[in-house]
């Protein structure tokens, strides 16, 4: 030892460490060399970064919806609500996020629309694992990744096998001594709705997850109007019938008895 006192614990960060930088920490050279055009058009840039990004939001909604699904069936619901605000607020992005995408013109895409083709949105492995999670569950999408690789089938696969999102609130449920058979949920739901004084902590995380099943829907919405207003009633790029398919999937629920109980109260 030299004998000299240690330095305050705030002179360990900064400049003097010297071991990890911002962009080595963010690993910035590798995915800023991810954006790569297959045409000459400007405006393909701004729809690989704002798809890239969407696929960022995907990773972390599945990061914090499973650690909700977590703490929900522990009996946790205090930070089950404040994973689901974060949910929520990240959601609210993904809506904001298409504005940015309409600036974008039906002739500014149609410069490279052709290229994409036969890669689609339809085709986002995370998407499909988000709406497995929260209650959307159709095998039927498994033979529509064709181009998927083996990894990721087995994602969804393990996601169709998984409790969903409904299935921890009604484990909550249960570890009140709540009925939850199909033949009682109803009521259920109704007594936790009409006596807040108990169960106000259960009905703040149907509202949770209420709103999750909103912004899922309103963000759907906001999606299709996009794509409207820059292909009009093309077939998509991925084969499906393009706005006509995606207006279809704008009527989907998670959550359809949260949203039935409101003719009940």
């Amino acid at each position: 030892m030299d004998g000299d006192a240690p330095g305050p614990p705030h002179r360990r960060f900064g400049e003097e460490g010297g071991r990890l930088s911002y962009g080595g920490y963010l690993r910035l050279p590798a995915l800023l060399a991810q954006q790569q055009p297959q045409s000459e058009a400007p405006d393909e840039l701004l729809f690989i970064t704002i798809h890239q990004v969407y696929e960022l939001w995907f990773k972390l909604l599945l990061h914090e919806l499973e650690k909700a699904r977590e703490v929900m069936f522990s009996g946790e619901l205090w930070q089950a609500r404040h994973l689901f605000q974060r949910v929520h607020a990240v959601e609210r992005v993904l809506i904001e996020q298409v504005e940015v995408l309409e600036t974008m013109t039906p002739q500014d895409f149609l410069e490279f629309r052709a290229k994409l083709a036969p890669a689609s949105g339809f085709q986002s492995v995370q998407f499909r694992e988000l709406e497995f999670l929260s209650g959307l569950k159709d095998e039927r999408y498994l033979g529509s990744f064709r181009h998927a690789g083996e990894a990721e089938l087995a994602r969804l696969r393990r996601r169709l096998d998984e409790p969903t999102l409904w299935d921890a609130y009604l484990a909550a449920l249960s570890q009140r001594g709540l009925p939850v058979s199909d033949d009682e949920i109803m009521d259920t739901l109704l007594a936790v709705a009409r006596d807040r004084g108990s169960y106000d902590d259960l009905w703040q995380l149907a509202e949770d997850l209420l709103t999750h099943d909103e912004t899922a829907a309103q963000w759907r919405m906001r999606h299709v109007q996009m794509v409207e207003r820059q292909i009009g009633t093309k077939s998509g790029t991925g084969g499906s019938t393009g706005a006509p398919y995606l207006r279809e999937r704008t009527r989907l629920h998670y959550f359809p008895l949260l949203w039935e109980l409101r003719a009940w109260l």
